[in-house]
């Protein structure tokens, strides 16, 4: 075999011409690039597994290879990113402007994989695209509701999320998290143009407002800072929001700022209420990171190295590219 490896499919371990065993069975420092790795390239993916350390979910089961020579495992089991040249990106498509849906193929955007002839695009998804490039991988969209996004992730059914989540402590206790790869954000209120609130300047000023977030998101729970305020039922996506904001059900939807930039900009009759230094939300978490498996180290590592590669002031002008490109509300 090219490179000197031999797979012992009787011992479930791969060999060098040495005669070194490295163990592809429970508890081994096997990394998810060996199964992606043709059988013709799997002495640099051994190479590449021994220099990086353990990263492998210990509970995949026993290595071998399938009647068509692919790597399986014999519990049914798979190489949990990357299957197939494809990194599944999870997202709402949904929530400009870091993701939204477009349904005609364009240099910037991405297939929608669960939704034929969708197409996803947004700062999400350049980001993304990004981080696909750099693992050799092709990006491909799953658009699902925000509140399925980690399940979906634990369950196997998208490799990675990217959807301007927010890594809060709750959150990590079931996933890892990248480090930012948004620019710092903070949080607003949107009302209606000729709202007596639209000059609010500190969360006081809200008092006895009906002011409505997105379920199971920091736009959501940061309302119960507002002295006095009456904390709608959460809705479960930003058009739901909005919807609700202009029929005039509620007086004001929570936002981050850049979302709330989008929305002026395509919304003559929303008005962006900030507030002055130290009367707005206090937030947990000021960026977004991307939603990673806890077994997935490996890959967790990588993100964060390419994310080192894009500079600040390069986000920020991606994510204002974003505002300006965003779709119509």
């Amino acid at each position: 075999m090219p490179g000197g490896v031999i797979l012992d499919t009787q011992q479930n371990a791969w060999h060098t011409q040495e005669g070194e065993k490295h163990g592809a069975t429970s508890g081994s420092c096997m990394t998810r690039r060996l199964f992606l790795a043709g059988m013709g390239s799997v002495a640099a993916a051994v190479g590449a597994t021994m220099l990086a350390g353990c990263g492998s979910d210990p509970s995949w089961g026993t290595l071998g290879v399938t009647a068509d020579g692919q790597l399986a495992f014999s519990d049914g089991g798979t190489a949990s990113w990357g299957q197939d040249g494809m990194l599944r990106i999870g997202m709402e498509a949904g929530y400009p402007p870091n993701n939204w849906q477009e349904d005609a193929p364009s240099d910037e955007n991405i297939p929608i994989e669960n939704v034929a002839g969708a197409y996803a695009n947004g700062y999400d998804v350049w980001i993304a695209s990004r981080i696909a490039e750099g693992l050799g991988l092709t990006p491909t969209a799953v658009k699902m509701e925000f509140n399925g996004l980690i399940s979906a992730l634990n369950n196997g059914q998208i490799d990675i999320i990217m959807a301007g989540m927010a890594p809060t402590e709750e959150r990590r206790q079931s996933i890892n998290f990248s480090e930012f790869y948004s620019p710092q954000i903070e949080y607003v209120v949107l009302v209606m143009a000729g709202s007596p609130y639209a000059s609010a300047t500190s969360l006081e000023d809200f008092s006895g407002a009906t002011i409505l977030g997105q379920s199971q998101t920091m736009l959501d729970t940061v309302i119960d800072q507002i002295p006095g305020v009456n904390h709608a039922t959460p809705v479960d996506s930003t058009s739901d929001m909005l919807a609700r904001l202009e029929n005039g059900t509620v007086d004001g939807i929570t936002s981050d700022y850049y979302g709330a930039l989008g929305f002026v900009r395509t919304n003559s009759n929303l008005v962006m209420v900030q507030f002055d230094e130290g009367k707005g939300f206090e937030l947990e978490a000021t960026g977004s990171s991307a939603g990673i498996r806890k077994a997935d180290t490996d890959l967790l590592d990588q993100v964060n190295a390419i994310l080192d590669q894009i500079p600040e002031d390069e986000r920020r002008t991606l994510m204002e590219r974003a505002v300006e490109t965003q779709p119509a509300t």
